[in-house]
Protein backbone atom coordinates (compact mmCIF):
# COMPACT_ATOMS: atom_id res chain seq x y z
CA UNK A 1 0.00 0.00 0.00
CA UNK A 2 3.11 2.24 0.66
CA UNK A 3 4.69 1.80 -2.45
CA UNK A 4 0.74 2.61 -4.07
CA UNK A 5 0.72 6.34 -2.37
CA UNK A 6 4.50 6.70 -3.15
CA UNK A 7 3.93 6.03 -6.84
CA UNK A 8 0.95 7.99 -7.20
CA UNK A 9 2.95 10.85 -5.14
CA UNK A 10 5.32 10.84 -8.17
CA UNK A 11 3.43 9.92 -10.87
CA UNK A 12 0.26 11.76 -10.32
CA UNK A 13 1.46 15.54 -10.40
CA UNK A 14 3.29 14.68 -13.66
CA UNK A 15 0.17 13.10 -14.99
CA UNK A 16 -2.23 16.27 -13.94
CA UNK A 17 0.65 18.26 -15.63
CA UNK A 18 0.08 16.29 -19.14
CA UNK A 19 -3.47 16.32 -18.81
CA UNK A 20 -4.00 20.08 -18.30
CA UNK A 21 -1.50 20.94 -20.45
CA UNK A 22 -3.04 19.10 -23.27
CA UNK A 23 -6.85 19.99 -22.51
CA UNK A 24 -5.91 23.76 -21.70
CA UNK A 25 -2.44 24.68 -23.46
CA UNK A 26 -3.43 28.33 -23.87
CA UNK A 27 -3.25 29.24 -19.51
CA UNK A 28 0.08 27.42 -19.87
CA UNK A 29 0.85 29.64 -22.71
CA UNK A 30 -0.28 32.91 -21.13
CA UNK A 31 0.94 31.56 -17.58
CA UNK A 32 4.59 30.87 -18.80
CA UNK A 33 4.78 33.53 -21.42
CA UNK A 34 4.46 31.09 -24.31
CA UNK A 35 7.90 29.21 -23.49
CA UNK A 36 7.89 25.22 -23.25
CA UNK A 37 10.83 25.25 -21.08
CA UNK A 38 10.01 26.21 -17.47
CA UNK A 39 6.82 23.95 -17.18
CA UNK A 40 9.00 20.81 -19.10
CA UNK A 41 11.58 22.07 -16.13
CA UNK A 42 8.97 21.73 -14.07
CA UNK A 43 7.66 18.57 -15.20
CA UNK A 44 10.57 17.34 -14.09
CA UNK A 45 11.66 18.32 -11.24
CA UNK A 46 9.23 20.27 -9.07
CA UNK A 47 6.07 19.08 -10.06
CA UNK A 48 3.36 19.78 -7.65
CA UNK A 49 4.95 23.30 -7.52
CA UNK A 50 4.01 24.23 -11.62
CA UNK A 51 0.77 22.99 -10.67
CA UNK A 52 0.06 25.18 -7.78
CA UNK A 53 1.93 28.21 -9.74
CA UNK A 54 -0.85 27.73 -12.80
CA UNK A 55 -3.37 27.26 -10.27
CA UNK A 56 -3.00 30.25 -8.60
CA UNK A 57 -1.58 32.84 -11.16
CA UNK A 58 -4.03 35.63 -12.52
CA UNK A 59 -3.09 38.25 -15.43
CA UNK A 60 -1.35 40.23 -13.02
CA UNK A 61 0.51 38.02 -11.12
CA UNK A 62 0.74 36.29 -7.90
CA UNK A 63 -1.20 37.74 -4.95
CA UNK A 64 0.07 36.68 -1.26
CA UNK A 65 -1.96 34.00 -1.13
CA UNK A 66 -0.47 32.76 -4.35
CA UNK A 67 2.70 32.82 -3.30
CA UNK A 68 1.93 31.06 0.05
CA UNK A 69 0.13 28.13 -2.02
CA UNK A 70 3.50 27.53 -4.24
CA UNK A 71 5.82 27.80 -1.24
CA UNK A 72 3.82 24.83 0.80
CA UNK A 73 3.68 23.14 -3.33
CA UNK A 74 7.90 23.39 -2.98
CA UNK A 75 8.10 22.36 0.48
CA UNK A 76 5.71 19.03 -0.21
CA UNK A 77 8.07 18.93 -3.76
CA UNK A 78 11.03 18.97 -1.37
CA UNK A 79 9.75 16.63 0.77
CA UNK A 80 8.94 14.19 -1.48
CA UNK A 81 12.42 14.01 -2.86
CA UNK A 82 13.95 14.07 1.09
CA UNK A 83 11.19 11.39 2.27
CA UNK A 84 13.21 9.28 -0.17
CA UNK A 85 16.44 9.44 1.59
CA UNK A 86 15.49 9.47 5.71
CA UNK A 87 12.86 6.48 4.49
CA UNK A 88 16.14 4.16 2.80
CA UNK A 89 18.82 5.47 5.38
CA UNK A 90 18.49 2.22 7.67
CA UNK A 91 19.32 0.30 4.59
CA UNK A 92 22.42 2.31 3.37
CA UNK A 93 25.39 0.42 5.13
CA UNK A 94 28.07 2.81 6.23
CA UNK A 95 25.46 5.66 7.25
CA UNK A 96 26.15 6.95 10.29
CA UNK A 97 23.23 7.63 12.85
CA UNK A 98 23.97 10.27 15.80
Amino acid sequence: MCCAIAILGLIGPRALIVFWWLVEPARWSVTFGGSPLLPVLGLIFLPWTTVAYVLVWAAGGLSLFGWLVVALAFILDVGTYGGGFTGNRDRVTGYYRN
